[in-house]
């Protein structure tokens, strides 16, 4: 009897709800979205796919979860910072990796901007913004400007990112279009013209902190 509850507990633990979301997670990595399927997810699990709603009800409250997932553990792997505006930058910094390594993150977080995960970065990130003294209002405001920064970008760069082909170098694809700003018309594309040789070499993540650090600084001189 010993040794069949244990076989029950086993194989109860793997089909749980966690082991669920974590193969989702491996799948949605490995194939986006669009191969996420309870068929493909089940054959992964080496169960039927009728065994994973006893879990999860649809695709929806799966991505969701595995998004949530991901987000709760880039929220716990955000450095402890001495002041508030390094934490928001931590935060933000453990988005955008968690954002570019799970793009697929980045689109639910679009799509649901009211489920689990979006909430948890916003409630984050609102902690500091109080800590930091915005009162009122303004606390909204600024939260909110600040989340529509951190999340936007942090979509825009996993995009982007998604654009290359393995075999294409980042470096010489920038450096190409680096070369068409240049050739731009002059009068209708100055400013292009102008930062063009800044493209090919630019890094990204430190592009996405410094653009925080304006928003940061706005944010401090309204007080």
């Amino acid at each position: 009897m010993g040794t069949v509850k244990r076989g029950s507990e086993r194989r109860e633990d793997a089909l749980s709800r966690e082991r669920i979301v974590e193969a989702a997670i491996e799948l949605l990595d490995d194939e986006g979205e669009s191969g996420l399927t309870f068929r493909v997810l089940a054959t992964r699990l080496a169960t039927g796919a009728g065994a994973l709603y006893w879990h999860v009800a649809s695709k929806s409250e799966l991505l969701i979860a595995a998004a949530d997932t991901v987000v709760a553990q880039a929220m716990d792997e955000a450095p402890v910072a001495a002041s508030p505006r390094d934490a928001i930058r931590g935060i933000a910094g453990k988005v955008f990796e968690a954002i570019d390594a799970h793009p697929w993150v980045g689109t639910q977080l679009a799509r649901a901007p009211w489920e689990a995960p979006m909430l948890r970065i916003f409630e984050r990130v609102g902690r500091q913004v109080q800590a930091l003294g915005v009162r009122g209002g303004a606390q909204f405001t600024s939260a909110s400007a600040l989340l529509s920064y951190i999340v936007g970008a942090s979509i825009q760069n996993a995009t982007n990112g998604r654009l290359f082909e393995p075999s294409v170098d980042r470096v010489d694809f920038l450096g190409a279009m680096s070369a068409r700003w240049k050739e731009l018309d002059a009068h209708e594309y100055p400013f292009l013209r102008k930062i063009a040789a800044h493209l090919p070499r630019h890094d990204d993540l430190a592009e996405f902190l410094a653009g925080l650090e304006l928003i940061l600084t706005g944010i401090e001189a309204s007080l």
